[in-house]
C-alpha cells in the first residue's frame, strides 16, 4: 500500500479474485498468465528469460530486488530488446540495493524496462491458488493515484486468450542472423571472447538466453544465431557442424505449425540436432509425439532431473508450462530424463541418429553446473560425425 494506506497496483484474476497491494516499477496495465517461480536467487535472469514472455510471474521468495541489477546478468539475447514478460509480483517492498555488484535499483530498471510490479501481498497464498486452479490469467495494473476500474480490468483479463494456441517465439526472437562469440563468465575475470570455434553451430532462436550461448562458445562451437522461421535449406546451407533449437515461450503446437516442418529437415539431414525447452517440445512433435498444457507448469531452479542414459540425478532449473506427453513418444524415440517431481518428460533421444534435447535449461547453475554435460554430449557428438 501507498502511505496513505491506498492500494496503488491491483491483479485482477479471470476468475473474480482481485488482488490489492503497492505498485512498482512501469506504469499502467498488462494481461498474461500468472505463474509462480520457486527460486530464490536470480530475479534478474527470470524477468529477462524470454521463455516468460506473455507471463506474470509470482516470485515465492520474500526478499526480491535487494541485491539491485546489474548489466551482466540479463538473459535477452539482445541487451536492448524486451523480453516479454508481463509482470512480476514481490511478497516485500524493495529495499536499496546491498550487493558489490549492483549497477541500479531494481525498481528503476523495472520502470526502464516497461515491467508492472506488485508487492505486499500474500505470495504463499497466490502460489497455493495457483497450486489448486491451475495457473490464471489476469491483468495486472499499477496507478500511483490509486483509481482503477475493476470491471473493465476484470473484462479485459477475460478477453486474453490464454497461452494455448499462442505463438509467441515471434514477438521475442531476433531480426536477423548475427553471430556469439562471448564466453561463460569467470571470478574475477567476467565473461570472456571466443577467438574461434572448432565447430560450428547453428542456433535457431524462438527466443534464446545468452548463457546458453556462452556454453554452447565455452565447449568450442563458432556460433551464428538465426531467426525462429529460418527455412532449414538456409541453415543447411550454411553447412554447420551441428544445429541448437533454442528454448522459448508459448504454445509448441502453435510456433510448431512454421518450425516443425524445418525442424523436420533437419533431422533428415543427419546433422546433430540438440534442443532445450521449446526446443525440446517442438523436436519431440517433429518425431511424432504430442504436448499439452499442465496444470501448473515447472518454474523454479530446485527441480530434481534423472538422466536414465547415467542413472544420475541433477538439480535443475526450469520454465515450462507445456510438457512432452509420454505415452505419445514414438517406439523409435527414447525418453532420455524424467522429473522426479512428478514423472513428466524431460528429455528424449532419437535412436540410431544423434538428436537429442532437454525439457529443463542446462545453463543455468542452481546444481550449481550439474546438467552442462549436455553441451559436451552435443559436442562430441558433433565430433564423431565429423570423423
Amino acid at each position: 500500500m501507498s502511505e496513505s494506506g491506498k492500494a496503488t497496483a491491483v491483479l485482477v484474476l479471470k476468475d473474480g479474485t482481485v488482488i490489492e497491494g503497492l505498485g512498482l516499477g512501469a506504469t499502467g496495465e498488462a494481461v498474461g498468465e500468472v505463474c509462480f517461480n520457486t527460486s530464490i536467487t536470480g530475479y534478474q535472469e527470470i524477468l529477462t528469460d524470454p521463455s516468460y514472455a506473455g507471463q506474470i510471474i509470482t516470485f515465492t521468495f520474500p526478499h526480491v530486488g535487494n541485491v539491485g541489477v546489474n548489466d551482466e546478468d540479463i538473459e535477452t539475447s539482445n541487451l536492448a530488446s524486451s523480453s516479454g514478460v508481463r509482470g512480476c509480483i514481490l511478497r516485500s517492498d524493495i529495499t536499496n540495493p546491498s550487493n558489490w555488484r549492483a549497477a541500479k535499483h531494481f525498481d528503476r530498471w523495472l520502470r526502464a524496462r516497461g515491467i508492472i510490479g506488485l508487492a505486499g501481498i500474500d505470495t504463499r497464498a497466490l502460489t497455493r491458488l495457483i497450486r489448486d486452479k491451475g495457473m490464471p490469467d489476469g491483468i495486472i495494473a499499477h496507478h500511483p493515484d490509486g483509481k482503477f476500474d475493476i470491471p473493465a480490468l476484470l473484462e479485459k483479463a477475460r478477453a486474453f486468450p490464454g497461452l494455448v494456441g499462442l505463438d509467441l517465439a515471434k514477438e521475442v526472437t531476433c531480426g536477423q542472423s548475427y553471430g556469439w562469440d562471448e564466453t561463460n563468465w569467470v571470478w574475477g575475470q567476467g565473461y570472456g571472447k571466443s577467438t574461434g570455434g572448432k565447430y560450428k553451430v547453428v542456433a535457431v532462436d524462438y527466443g534464446i538466453k545468452r548463457n546458453i550461448l556462452r556454453c554452447l562458445t565455452s565447449v568450442g562451437c563458432d556460433v551464428t544465431v538465426v531467426p525462429a522461421e529460418t527455412k532449414a535449406e538456409d541453415i543447411l546451407a550454411m553447412n554447420p557442424d551441428g544445429v541448437f533449437l533454442s528454448n522459448g515461450p508459448g504454445d509448441p503446437a502453435a510456433t510448431g505449425v512454421y518450425a516443425v516442418p524445418e525442424i523436420k529437415k533437419l533431422v533428415a539431414s543427419g546433422k546433430p540436432v540438440f534442443g532445450i525447452c521449446l526446443g525440446h517440445q517442438m523436436l519431440a512433435i517433429a518425431l511424432g509425439a504430442k504436448t499439452e498444457k499442465m496444470h501448473q507448469g515447472h518454474h523454479g531452479a530446485n527441480h530434481p532431473v534423472k538422466d536414465y542414459t547415467t542413472d544420475k540425478v541433477e538439480i535443475t532449473s526450469m520454465n515450462h508450462g507445456f510438457t512432452v506427453a509420454r505415452e505419445s513418444l514414438p517406439a523409435e524415440v527414447e525418453e532420455t530424463h524424467v522429473s522426479l517431481f512428478d514423472g513428466t518428460n524431460c528429455g528424449i533421444r532419437l535412436k540410431g541418429k544423434p538428436v537429442f534435447s532437454v525439457q529443463y535449461h542446462p545453463e543455468a547453475s542452481p546444481g550449481p553446473q550439474d546438467s552442462h554435460y549436455l553441451f559436451e554430449r552435443f559436442v562430441k557428438m558433433i565430433e564423431e560425425g565429423k570423423k
